[in-house]
């Protein structure tokens, strides 16, 4: 896996804010079932704004854009979605520092970085029935992939599949955060909407890959 530049993070960035947006109804359907439906649209008012500022934040480093894009996350996005979507974004911009390049490892523990991120705001853990349970596995593909030498794309196409194996595992489930926790035995049987989310960005993204390893 070669390192990755300001413009791969902006990719990612870019592709995640994207698959926020155009996933709204479905994301928003997915959390209704059992939660209280707002993580769609949530997540979309508050990647819209990043998409909309997208020229105006501060590309120093790695570290200043992906803080920068934290900022507008905490503050625009609702509910639980923009404090740990927020603080993931601000953990991994902290781990990456001043650096202009990222080596793999780095890269791997700015992920490691945004989970502890999550699992700390959300006082969650993997098990709980919440984006975790699909984020975790898929990065740990990732450091795997990473370990045994493979290049970005194939460790995506990994990440995705690991990610979406996972996120439907969630709907054997009982919740243990989050309103759909209030349900009880009747969130078994759903799918979390943020796992599920996790996977279909993992997906857009080694869909991309490809494309912007064209492009440079």
């Amino acid at each position: 896996m070669s390192t990755a530049d300001l413009a791969d993070v902006e990719m990612v960035v870019r592709t995640i804010a994207t698959v926020a947006v155009d996933n709204e109804k479905y994301f928003g359907d997915l959390d209704a079932v059992v939660g209280d439906g707002d993580f769609g649209y949530s997540m979309a008012r508050g990647f819209e704004l990043v998409l909309q500022g997208w020229d105006d934040f501060d590309r120093t480093d790695i570290g200043t854009f992906l803080k920068k894009v934290a900022v507008v996350i905490t503050s625009r996005i609702g509910g639980t979605s923009g404090p740990i979507w927020g603080t993931a974004f601000l953990r991994a911009g902290m781990t990456a520092g001043s650096a202009d390049q990222l080596e793999p490892a780095q890269v791997v523990a700015m992920l490691r970085a945004a989970i502890e991120g999550i699992k700390a705001r959300g006082k969650s853990d993997v098990g709980d029935k919440t984006l975790l349970d699909a984020l975790v596995p898929a990065v740990n593909t990732i450091e795997q992939e990473v370990s045994a030498g493979h290049d970005a794309a194939t460790a995506l196409q990994a990440a995705a599949v690991t990610a979406r194996e996972h996120a439907e595992a969630t709907r054997a489930m009982q919740a243990a955060r989050g309103r759909a926790s209030y349900t009880g035995e009747r969130s078994i049987g759903t799918l979390d909407a943020g796992a599920v989310a996790i996977a279909v960005m993992f997906e857009a993204l080694a869909d991309q890959w490809p494309k912007r390893l064209a492009e440079s």
